[in-house]
């Protein structure tokens, strides 16, 4: 038997998003409630699997309590956690877009970009105190920096002079009435691994072969198997219509009656995709989901 990982998943936003992934690459995590923070994974490479809050992952992690996590870029530069990042996974609290910890001021207010801070004392209050502070001082803007608990946009301006917040589209800051005048980081979610345990040759065999599946299930969910028949005739034709990962596979008919083709597309070009495939001969043409696509 080969290693097995400590694995540490998110609670809260990120939590729902991260099971439907695992469950999506036949890594289903099973717990007694929806409220246990203790799991498991019915797969030999998985020893045992907790549920916690994000920010507290990397630090986890780092420490060595677990080898292997799910969590934002944001909370890996706030804590300042040793760890090794196995790459991005790109889904976030709702949708695939990156979220981005931004430097947000009143719509009314005479700041325009981090420059026009620099000279003055200005107030911010933030959930991300660290990472905050490293962004201004790198600028020369001396700040009182708060911990924010939470209702942070409603803090501007009684409270503090400026925001350090986290936006997908910048919808909910601009309807507090703020305006964003600094991105200090892109953040996606990303898979996180002790440093020691990475070292290990067999401990990462194993997190690649658990990274392979999740990326896997990732890509497919953007991608459609397309199989269709055509006349020997309209091959060219229908080739050149035909968008695809690599070379469409083409596979010769009984009776040399014409040609089956199968190839993978992008869910978002199939609706107009299958209509130009009709126009131009083909026949029998079949969308079929994935479950992975691997590399």
């Amino acid at each position: 038997m080969g290693a097995t990982l400590r694995i540490v998943l998110p609670k809260g936003s990120l939590e729902r998003a991260t099971l439907e992934l695992f469950e999506a690459a036949d890594l289903a995590v099973s717990r007694s409630s929806e409220v246990d923070y203790r799991a498991t994974i019915a797969d030999p490479r998985v020893a045992e699997v907790r549920i916690l809050r994000p920010q507290e992952i990397p630090v986890y992690v780092a420490d060595g309590l677990f080898d292997l996590g799910i969590t934002g870029r944001d909370w890996i530069e706030e804590r300042g956690a040793n760890v090794v990042s196995l790459g991005e996974l790109g889904y976030s609290k709702a949708t695939a877009n990156p979220i981005r910890v931004v430097l947000a001021v009143a719509e009314d207010s005479p700041f325009h970009s981090m420059a026009d801070l620099a000279g003055r004392r200005i107030r911010v209050s933030t959930e991300y105190p660290a990472l905050t502070r490293r962004a201004l001082e790198a600028q020369g803007v001396d700040a009182e920096i708060s911990l924010s608990y939470g209702a942070t946009e409603a803090k501007v301006p009684d409270i503090a002079d400026c925001v350090v917040e986290i936006t997908e589209t910048g919808r909910a800051l601009r309807a507090s009435g703020l305006r964003v005048i600094e991105t200090l980081l892109v953040s996606k979610t990303e898979l996180i691994a002790n440093p020691q345990a990475a070292a290990d040759p067999e401990m990462r065999h194993a997190m690649s072969q658990l990274h392979t599946l999740l990326a896997g299930a990732l890509e497919a969910r953007e991608k459609v198997l397309v199989k269709l028949n055509i006349p020997s005739d309209r091959l060219e034709a229908v080739v050149a219509v035909l968008p695809s990962m690599r070379s469409p596979t083409v596979s010769e008919l009984s009776g040399r009656s014409g040609y089956a083709l199968e190839t993978v597309v992008n869910k978002a070009d199939i609706n107009t995709l299958i209509p130009a495939l009709k126009d131009e001969g083909a026949t029998d043409i079949l969308e079929l989901p994935l479950s992975k696509i691997v590399h």
